[in-house]
């Protein structure tokens, strides 16, 4: 080992030698001037010099540098130490520390090796790495810093765990499926088209929406300076909401501008106020959606239809871009998604496909899992018979589940848009069975599932064929000469025409009726009036000339999309995006189980009910007799809905007026199927009772008496205090019908 001595006066300190791949053949020692007596190290005057450990030893010797000093130093252990060279022995890679940590820590190790300098210089150069490694391994670490005392709070992150390799590998084959599945959804959606259809039914409705909302921009246009003041609104609102966001990114706790809504189930993850982001999307949709509804009510000068439409589909457009409807701006989704790595997708894209196969081309949107139920074994269970069959309807006698009834039987009018097993749904839910208990002899009309064969079966076709058919048989079946009707939804806008007919021929079998969320004047009809005027009647009849009826799957769309956020969109992102099968649910298995419409019956339905309004009007005419509703004079009893949306309770209350005879309006909670189909075992929902319909529908419901739970007891009493007389239970097949097959029959069976 070979030590070299400089002059010290004046010397200036060389900057620390780096490993390098070939060491010099004499390493030198450059001495450096010492520092001002600093502590630990040796006194004043005293001189020091660095030592390097070379990591491999040159020929003729082993490059060390001795510490060379005119006085005895003291202990190098004690010394202050200088930032040293690092050893070309270095250790293995260590995580990375603080700068200056790092610097305290290779000055220990300088004063390690100063200090056993003469004790390795005959180590050979794999005992010199060993002794540089351990020195390496026992340097102090760096003690942990405390946090700052105020720490900002970071917003809060998805929780799930992050990818690895493995995990996007997973993501890019179900990438690659996803893909598949796309193009098979393609096909299905392609394939269902019809030969020669040019006309788009969705382009159609686009273009109507279109032209609806720019009559709406037209008004707003034509008045600048509001204009500019609604456009300064909607602008200061999504700056106050961008700058309480910024607020709460740099940590402050600071209130929503927008506060989220308890009732709007799309935004319930806590993510949507938690994180800023998702807090801020929120915010910024709901008070953009709100202020272009605003805008359309305020809109001067529009015809009533208009406004209507363009509140509809201001609201349709709300629902669709709706930051909850994607993956990238929906926290539950892409949480879903991280989770599944993309299988989810896969899966909503696999049902997706089969639900456009199932639609022939159309989304028939599953709601529930079909697959639970059988008809005759979990739904419409209720014991009874086929009696009689026409083209268009096959009639149920119900069997007696008491040993007496009363005299007059009631026969059930259900809509033909639906199936009529919504008041058979199970043995809780059926107010079929329910009816049977009570001592009544229940008939129900089940309506055919058409084909292209029946297309020219009108509304006329469907009185004759249907209601009056069934009436004859129930008198047959039964031998009573009166009978109590009753009609659900459009089944009773039938019934209602047919007792304008009948009072024109002075036939009087009917003595009593109900009609259940039943419309007969359309000047108020809700949102369903946004679907039909003559430019949709005329694109209709194009789309039903080819195949002679309207899909089923089309009506539930329509329905469907009366109310997107809870019977859509929700279904939809729930299904095809998280890739969850619905859960079973006998309501809404019902409502998917769709039913074809006559094309006939459907064109004179749509233009003499909502376009003309001519029943409540005096001016629709069947075969040949013009009816009015005034000359039927029989007691009514008149359900309405209160949240119904396709029979709204003001139009209901508006049409009930057109009656000749005395009527009892009654107001149930809930909705169109909820607000009928409630059983008193439930206790649900409330009923209210006012007297008759006079006057406005406001000042009516203001002083109406609240009933708590189910209506059905209070239309019992009413029903049965009309004919009180009672007569043996009459059993299915007895009379002069015989039995054709079990309830519920063949019609019911067919699928849309």
């Amino acid at each position: 080992m070979t030590a070299q001595r400089r002059s010290p006066a004046g010397a200036k300190r060389r900057p620390p030698l780096h490993a390098a791949a070939e060491p010099e053949a004499e390493p030198r020692v450059e001495p450096r001037a010492a520092p001002a007596a600093p502590k630990g190290r040796a006194a004043a005057g005293e001189r020091t010099s660095t030592l390097t450990l070379e990591g491999r030893a040159p020929k003729g010797g082993g490059a060390v540098k001795k510490p060379v000093a005119a006085a005895p130093a003291k202990p190098a252990a004690k010394a202050k130490p200088k930032k040293p060279a690092p050893a070309v022995a270095a250790p293995a890679p260590r995580p990375a520390v603080a700068k200056d940590a790092e610097a305290d820590r290779h000055a220990a190790l300088e004063a390690a090796a100063a200090l056993l300098a003469g004790a390795v210089e005959e180590l050979s150069e794999e005992q010199r790495r060993l002794l540089v490694d351990r020195l390496a391994r026992r340097a102090p670490e760096p003690e942990p810093q405390p946090a700052p005392a105020a720490a900002r709070q970071k917003p809060p992150a998805l929780t799930t765990a992050a990818p690895n390799a493995h995990d996007f590998e997973i993501f890019a084959e179900n990438l690659a499926r996803l893909v598949d599945q796309g193009r098979k959804a393609l096909a299905a959606a392609i394939g269902g088209m019809e030969p020669g259809d040019t006309r788009s039914e969705l382009a159609s409705n686009v273009a109507d929406a279109v032209k609806t909302l720019g009559v709406v921009a037209e008004r707003w246009m034509a008045k600048p300076d509001q204009a500019y003041a609604a456009q300064a609104t909607l602008v200061a609102g999504l700056t106050d909401i961008w700058s309480q966001t910024l607020r709460r990114f740099s940590g402050e706790d600071t209130p929503p501008i927008v506060p989220p809504d308890p009732n709007d189930k799309r935004f319930a993850a806590p993510e949507w106020n938690d994180n800023p982001f998702f807090d801020w999307l929120r915010q910024s949709y709901a008070l953009t959606t709100r202020w272009a509804g605003d805008a359309v009510e305020r809109t001067e000068g529009l015809d009533p239809q208009v406004k209507a439409k363009a509140a509809f589909y201001t609201r349709l457009v709300a629902s669709a871009l709706s930051p909850s409807n994607f993956v990238a701006t929906n926290p539950e989704l892409l949480r879903a998604t991280l989770d599944a790595r993309g299988e989810n997708l896969v899966r909503g894209m696999k049902m997706l496909t089969e639900d456009l196969s199932a639609g022939h081309g159309m989304l028939k949107l599953r709601q529930s899992d079909e697959s639970k139920f059988e008809l005759g074994v979990d739904m419409a269970t209720t014991p009874g018979k086929v009696v009689y069959r026409t083209p268009v309807m096959e009639l149920i006698q119900y069997a007696p589940s008491t040993e007496t009834v009363y005299e007059r039987p009631l026969l059930i009018v259900p809509p033909w848009i639906n199936k009529f097993y919504v008041l058979d749904l199970n043995r809780e839910k059926s107010f079929v069975r329910w009816a049977t208990a009570q001592g009544l002899t229940v008939f129900v009309i089940s309506w055919v599932n058409p084909d292209e064969s029946q297309a020219e079966k009108g509304f006329d076709a469907y009185m004759k064929e249907g209601v009056l058919a069934a009436l004859d048989a129930v008198q047959q079946a039964t031998g009573a000469k009166h009978v109590a009707a009753a009609g659900y939804c459009v089944g009773g806008t039938m019934l209602a025409a047919t007792l304008a007919y009948m009072a024109e021929k002075g036939d009087d079998r009917i003595d009593s009726v109900t009609f259940l969320a039943t419309q007969v004047d359309f000047t108020d009809a809700g949102d369903m009036q946004v679907f039909i005027d003559e430019a949709r009647l005329a694109a209709l009849d194009e789309a039903m000339s080819r195949t002679g009826y309207l899909e089923g799957v089309k009506m539930a769309t329509t329905f469907n999309l009366l109310r997107p956020n809870e019977l859509f969109w929700t279904y939809f992102v729930n299904n095809y995006m998280k890739g969850v099968e619905p859960a079973a649910f006998d309501l809404l298995t019902w409502n998917s189980d769709c039913t074809r419409i006559p094309r006939a019956n459907h064109l004179f339905y749509l233009r003499y009910c909502y376009i003309e309004n001519a029943l409540s009007q005096g001016r629709m005419v069947i075969d040949g007799v013009t009816l009015n509703l005034r000359k039927v004079k029989i007691p009514i009893y008149e359900l309405a809905a209160k949240e119904d949306h396709i029979a709204p309770a003001r139009s209901v209350f508006t049409g009930a007026k057109y009656f000749g005879g005395e009527v009892r309006y009654v107001l149930a909670g809930a909705g169109h199927i909820a607000g009928v189909v409630n059983p008193p075992a439930k206790n649900k929902y409330q009923y209210w009772t006012g007297g008759p319909p006079v006057g406005l529908y406001e000042d009516w419901a203001k002083t109406a008496h609240e009933n708590k739970g189910s209506w059905w007891g209070d239309w019992l009493a009413w029903i049965t205090a009309q004919a009180p007389q009672r007569v043996p239970a009459r059993i299915p097949g007895d009379g002069k019908l015989k039995p054709l097959c079990d309830a519920p029959g063949e019609y019911v069976r067919v699928r849309g």
